[in-house]
Formats: structure tokens, sequence, C-alpha cells
């Protein structure tokens, strides 16, 4: 879920502000990110085994917060992706920039959160598509599952029981499913029939 805070901003004016730090910019909105402690935990193992994975020697893996202002159809909006990554070479001098990239990523991950509905997850996902994003995964603590989608409208599903691998950026990484999420606990069912998987 998401909070409104300001309104009527520029993503130039929102990357100066102190409020920009754990938020969205939404069409001019400040929407504050709410992400509990297992979506956080989540985004962490995802980060932490595409980087033992090696995936920094062709590029620059980035954690939350990392803002991204690149939606030429909706201009006052700033992205952070739970992950994201951007390959060597697309970056002057292949260093982060100090404020919000003016790039799109080549990688966005999108961990759900408890309190994210069905059309805010989608809406990312449909940002993401519309500028070229060339992989997306959307990271289902609830259902311990991984969706992949691409532009060209390829969708693939990963279960628990599954290897989720990194093509066509990561040809060599693989990582089960499961290892991506907490154990559940003994009554908590591994794919509650909840909301529906958002659709490219």
């Amino acid at each position: 879920m998401i909070v409104s805070l300001r309104t009527n901003l520029t993503p130039e004016v929102f990357e100066l502000m102190s409020e920009a730090e754990g938020a969205e910019l939404i069409d001019g909105d400040i929407k504050e990110i709410d992400v509990g402690n297992e979506s956080s935990f989540v985004g962490g193992r995802v980060f932490q085994h595409l980087l033992e994975s090696g995936a920094t020697q062709s590029g620059l893996l980035f954690p939350a917060d990392t803002g991204y202002i690149c939606f030429p159809h909706r201009p006052r909006l700033v992205r952070k992706p739970d992950v994201s990554f951007v390959r060597t070479g697309r970056l002057p001098n292949n260093r982060p920039p100090r404020g919000f990239a003016r790039l799109v990523p080549d990688l966005a991950v999108e961990v759900i959160s408890p309190n994210d509905t069905y059309y805010e997850v989608e809406d990312k996902l449909n940002d993401y598509l519309l500028v070229g994003v060339p992989l997306v995964w959307v990271v289902n603590p609830d259902r311990r599952t991984v969706h992949t989608y691409t532009p060209d409208g390829g969708i693939r599903r990963f279960t628990a029981d599954q290897e989720l691998t990194g093509e066509p950026l990561f040809p060599s990484f693989r990582v089960r499913v499961a290892d991506l999420f907490p154990e559940p606990l003994p009554d908590q069912p591994t794919e509650p029939n909840e909301q529906p998987e958002p659709q490219a």
C-alpha cells in the first residue's frame, strides 16, 4: 500500500527532498512505500543470490530505494524497484549516479508486500514493460512464486520447488525459488488462493 504525502511535484524536485527516501513519485504525488519485514527480507535474498551469482561482473546491482526516471508516458513518475540491475557501459564511467538514474534498468524486481493491491503491482509491471525493461521479476512471498516478464509478452511462472533462471541477462544464474523465502509456517499453505497474479 502507498500513502500520499505531497502533490504536483516533478521528479527533479522530488529528487532533492528528504521525503524521497522510502517513497516513489506517482504522477506528481509522493507515495510512501509501505514494505513489510518479510518483503524486505525476500528482496535482500534476491539481491544476495544475484550478487553471489556474479551478476556484478556484467553490470551494477542496486538494492531497494534506487530511483528511476525513465517513463515518458508518465513524466511525473519515479519508480523504485526492490532490486534492479544496469548492464556495464550504460551509465557514465560505469558509476552509480548520485541521484536518480535517468535510464531504463535492465532488470527490475518487485517483491509483493502484504498491503500491495493487485492494481498497484500491475501498474508497476506495465510501466516497466512499456519502457522496455528487458526483464521484470514479480516475487510473491505468500504464494512462494516468481513470475518473470519480458517486453515481447513472455511470461514464465516459477514455483517453490523449481529453479529460477536469469535468461536473457544472467544465463548462468540458478536459484531454487524456495531459497528466496523464509520457511513457511507448519499451518501455512504454500499457494493460498488470493488475488490473481498480475499479467502484462
